[in-house]
């Protein structure tokens, strides 16, 4: 036997089966450092979006000065925005707390709804727009609805 084949393989200690593990984080934290300075903070779920428009109207409400009311109603106009922003907030964060996910569907839904109705104006302009159509009479998907379908939700 030779000398080579009868050496033990030396395990690899903690720290090295760790180091690997070190440099990758390093280099994510760093990746996402540098995307933060080059393009900002990125947003966050919809339910922290929804908490920072909350909290960003109710500092521009509060901060709101009525000139309209006069000085004498400016302290009942005050303490109504507050108490109204409060019930508001209390009535918000449960349910962001609670349910952070539905708030990522919603924002998904609205988006969908949004291209349905692009897609279906965009459709009809350009039907509008052409004049060759008008000779062919009206379009049969026009007509109202059309058979219906079931959608599962789950």
């Amino acid at each position: 036997m030779s000398d080579a084949t009868e050496r033990e393989v030396p395990e690899p200690e903690a720290a090295d089966a760790d180091a690997w593990e070190k440099a990758c984080a390093e280099d994510l934290a760093a990746e996402k450092a540098r995307r933060r300075a080059q393009y900002g903070t990125p947003p966050g779920s919809a339910g922290e979006e929804l908490r920072k428009l909350v909290d960003a109207v109710s500092e521009k409400l509060s901060g709101l000065q009525g000139p309209l009311f006069g000085a004498v109603a400016q302290g009942a106009v005050e303490q109504t925005v507050r108490q109204v922003v409060q019930q508001a907030k209390a009535a918000v964060e449960p349910v962001i707390e609670r349910n952070p996910e539905v708030f990522d569907h919603l924002a998904s839904a609205g988006s969908e709804l949004l291209a349905a109705y692009r897609s279906a104006v965009e459709g009809q302009e350009g039907r509008w727009t052409r004049g060759s159509d008008a000779a062919k009479g009206p379009d049969p998907r026009d007509e109202g609805p059309g058979p219906a379908e079931h959608i599962d939700l789950d």
